[in-house]
C-alpha cells in the first residue's frame, strides 16, 4: 500500500505532546476529535482507572497518582498515529463518539484536520455557502490547486439538484448560470444538468439524474467524492479500515492454492481473527464415482456449458450422455448415442447445450451432430471419404461450426452440414472459435496456432512452439490458451500479447493426444491427464502441481472441469473408465499420502 502522505501536515496533525493529553474538548456540541456529536443516551464511558465521563461534559478523568507519573507517554510513530486514526474513524462510523473522544484525548491524536471537520459538517447539513468558504481554508492543505475547482463543482451540483427537488427553480437557475457556468469546468455536464430543469416532479429528477435525492445518502456519497481530492492526512478516505481489511482478506484468498469458491467481498463472511486457510478436503481430489459403462478406451469427456450433463466418447463407438444431479453431484446415464464406427475422440457442445458434435480419429471422414434433448441424429456429415474430420468448434451464434483434420480439410458448415466456407491446405490438429464470432484458432502440423477469419479470408500467426501441439483449449475470456505440447507438457500462452506465460511441471506428455482444461471458480486452476496414469492439477499461477490424482490404471486422455460446480471434475482414461472427482466425503478423516491437508502459500 502506498504511503498516505500524512506527514505533510505533521505540525498540524501530529499527536499532541504529553502535557496536552487529557485536555477537554472545546465547544459544547463538538467532540474532542473535532467531529460533531451524535445524540447519545447519556451513559458514561469508563476509563482505565474506573472514572467516567459525565454526559455531555466533554472531559475525561486522567490516570491518577503514581500511575500518571510512572507511565510517561512516548512519542507515537507515524504508523501508530495512522492506526489510532483508523480505529477512531471506524468507531465514529459505529456511533461510539464518546469512545472516540477518549481515544483521541489519551493518544493526543486528532482524527482529522479541524478545517476538514467543519467542511464535513457543513456538507452534511447542506449549508453550501459555508462549505464553499471552507474550501478556501482547505486550499493550503491540498496538493493540487486545480482540485478546488472540481470540489466546488461537485458542491454546486448538489446544491442545484436540491433546489430543483424542492421546487425552487429560480434559485436552481441562478446556481446554474451564476455559479456553475462561470467555473468553465465540465461544460458537457452543465448541459446535462440544464436538462433537469424540464423534470416535472422530484421522482422524475431523481430517476434521470440517478441521484438519491436530498438527504444524508446523497450528501454522504458527495463527501466520498470530495474526499478523494483531499490528502488522507487532512481527511481519511471513507471506511478506510474496512477497505484495508478487505484487501488483506482478498490477498490471503488470492495466495491460497486451494481456494475454489466465489469471493465474497463482505467482511461478515469471514473471521478476521484467523488467517484464511482452505483445506484440501474441499478440493476435487477424491474419487466420488467411477463410470464403467464404456467397454473400451475412453478418449474424451466434456461437461455441458451449464454443467448439467457430461458427454463421454469412446473407442467402443458410442457417446454416453450423463445427467448431473444438482444436489448430490452424482452422475447417472441419460442416453447412449451409437454408430460411430471409428470411435469418438472429440466432442463439442453447442453454446445452448442443445446439440453435441462427435468426431472420430484420424481415419474418420464423418462427423455426427446429435440433438441431445431428443436423442436424434440431426446431421451426419462427410464431404469426402478421403477427409479426416478430427476436431470441431462451435461459432458463438450456435448456428455454425468449423471442422477439420490433418489431411488438409478446414470447413465452416451450418447445422445441416451444408458447406459455407472452406480453407484449403490447412492441416488441422485442434480448433477453437473466439467470442468475436469471426476468428477461428487452429493448431496445425507446423507446431503453431494461427487465427483465421472466414469473413475477410485473412490469417495470422499467434503461437509458435518448437514441438507439435497435440491439443489446446482457450479460457472463457479468450485471453489465455492452454496447450498440450508433445514431449514438453502443458504450456500457458497469452493470446493477446502472444507470449508464453508458464510451463507446468510434472505431467508426462509424449505423442498421445491429451486434453487439458481450465477450471474451478474464475478458472483459477488447470488440470491435465498424463501418460503416467495420473491427473495433475495446478493453480494457474504456480508451475508445480498442487495435486496428483491417482486411480486410473492407464493413460488419462482427457480432463473436464464442471463450469457450474467448481468442486466437480471428470477424467477419461484408456482403462475404459471415467472418474468423477469431488471434495472429500464428510466421513473421511485420513489424508492420502502425498497431499497436504491445508493449502500452501504460492510464495513458499
Amino acid at each position: 500500500m502506498q504511503a498516505n502522505g500524512a506527514g505533510q501536515e505533521s505540525s498540524e496533525l501530529s499527536c499532541l505532546n504529553s502535557a496536552q493529553n487529557g485536555e477537554s474538548s472545546s465547544g459544547s456540541g463538538t467532540h474532542s476529535n473535532g467531529l460533531l456529536s451524535s445524540t447519545n443516551n447519556g451513559n458514561g464511558v469508563g476509563t482505565s482507572n474506573g472514572a467516567s465521563t459525565g454526559p455531555g461534559s466533554g472531559t475525561v478523568s486522567t490516570v491518577s497518582g503514581s500511575d500518571a507519573s510512572s507511565k510517561k507517554k512516548k512519542r507515537l510513530s507515524q504508523a501508530e498515529e495512522d492506526v489510532i486514526r483508523l480505529i477512531g474513524q471506524h468507531l465514529h462510523g459505529l456511533g461510539l463518539n464518546q469512545t472516540v473522544d477518549l481515544l483521541m484525548q489519551e493518544s493526543g491524536c486528532r482524527l482529522e484536520h479541524s478545517s476538514a471537520t467543519k467542511f464535513r459538517n457543513h456538507v452534511m447539513e447542506g449549508d453550501w455557502d459555508k462549505a464553499e468558504n471552507d474550501l478556501n481554508e482547505l486550499r493550503a492543505l491540498m496538493h493540487s490547486p486545480n482540485a478546488i475547482v472540481r470540489m466546488k463543482f461537485l458542491l454546486l451540483q448538489q446544491k442545484y439538484l436540491e433546489y430543483l427537488e424542492d421546487g425552487k427553480v429560480l434559485e436552481a437557475l441562478q446556481v446554474l448560470r451564476g455559479e456553475l457556468t462561470p467555473l468553465k469546468y465540465n461544460t458537457d455536464r452543465i448541459h446535462v444538468l440544464s436538462g433537469y430543469l424540464m423534470c416535472s416532479h422530484a421522482e422524475d429528477l431523481r430517476a434521470k439524474a440517478e441521484w438519491e435525492g436530498k438527504g444524508i445518502a446523497s450528501r454522504s456519497r458527495l463527501l466520498d467524492k470530495l474526499q478523494t481530492y483531499l490528502p488522507p492526512s487532512v481527511m481519511l478516505p471513507p471506511r478506510r479500515m474496512q477497505t484495508l481489511l478487505r484487501q488483506a482478506v482478498e490477498l490471503q484468498r488470492d495466495r491460497c492454492l486451494y481456494h475454489n469458491t466465489k469471493l465474497d467481498s463482505s467482511l461478515d463472511s469471514v473471521s478476521l481473527l484467523l488467517d484464511h486457510v482452505c483445506s484440501r478436503k474441499q478440493f476435487p481430489c477424491y474419487t466420488q464415482q467411477i463410470l464403467t459403462e464404456h467397454c473400451n478406451e475412453v478418449w474424451f469427456c466434456k461437461f455441458s456449458h451449464d454443467g448439467t450433463k457430461l458427454a463421454t466418447g469412446s473407442k467402443d463407438t458410442t457417446v454416453i450422455v450423463w445427467q448431473v444431479d444438482p444436489e448430490t453431484h452424482q452422475l447417472k446415464l441419460l442416453r447412449t448415442l451409437e454408430g460411430h464406427a471409428y470411435g469418438v475422440s472429440y466432442l463439442a457442445w453447442s453454446p445452448d447445450n442443445t446439440y453435441l458434435i462427435a468426431c472420430g480419429p484420424d481415419d474418420c471422414s464423418e462427423l455426427w451432430l446429435w440433438n441431445i434433448q431428443t436423442g436424434e441424429l440431426r446431421t451426419k456429415m462427410s464431404q469426402s471419404h478421403e477427409d479426416s474430420l478430427t476436431s470441431v468448434a462451435w461459432n458463438p451464434d450456435g448456428k455454425r461450426f468449423v471442422t477439420g483434420g490433418q489431411r488438409g480439410q478446414f470447413y465452416q458448415c451450418d447445422l445441416d452440414g451444408n458447406l459455407l466456407d472452406s480453407w484449403e491446405g490447412v492441416r488441422v490438429q485442434c480448433l477453437w472459435c473466439l467470442g468475436d464470432g469471426r476468428t477461428v484458432l487452429a493448431s496445425d502440423t507446423h507446431q503453431r496456432i494461427r487465427g483465421y477469419n472466414f469473413e475477410d479470408l485473412t490469417d495470422r500467426n499467434i503461437v509458435q512452439e518448437d514441438h507439435p501441439i497435440m491439443s489446446f483449449t482457450v479460457s472463457k475470456n479468450g485471453r489465455l490458451a492452454l496447450l498440450n505440447v508433445a514431449t514438453q507438457g502443458v504450456h500457458l500462452w497469452d493470446l493477446q500479447d502472444r507470449v508464453l506465460v508458464r510451463k507446468y511441471q510434472g505431467v508426462t506428455q509424449g505423442f498421445y493426444t491429451i486434453h487439458s482444461c481450465f477450471g474451478g471458480h474464475n478458472e483459477d486452476f488447470i488440470a491435465s491427464g498424463s501418460e503416467d496414469h495420473k491427473v495433475y492439477i495446478w493453480h494457474r499461477r504456480s508451475e508445480l502441481p498442487i495435486a496428483e490424482l491417482t486411480g486410473h490404471t492407464r493413460t488419462v486422455n482427457c480432463v473436464s472441469w464442471n463450469p457450474a460446480i467448481p468442486g466437480l471434475m471428470a477424467s477419461a482414461s484408456d482403462d475404459g473408465t471415467v472418474r468423477i472427482w469431488g471434495p472429500a466425503p464428510f466421513l473421511e478423516t485420513q489424508e492420502p499420502d502425498g497431499l497436504n491437508e491445508n493449502c500452501s502459500n504460492m510464495d513458499s
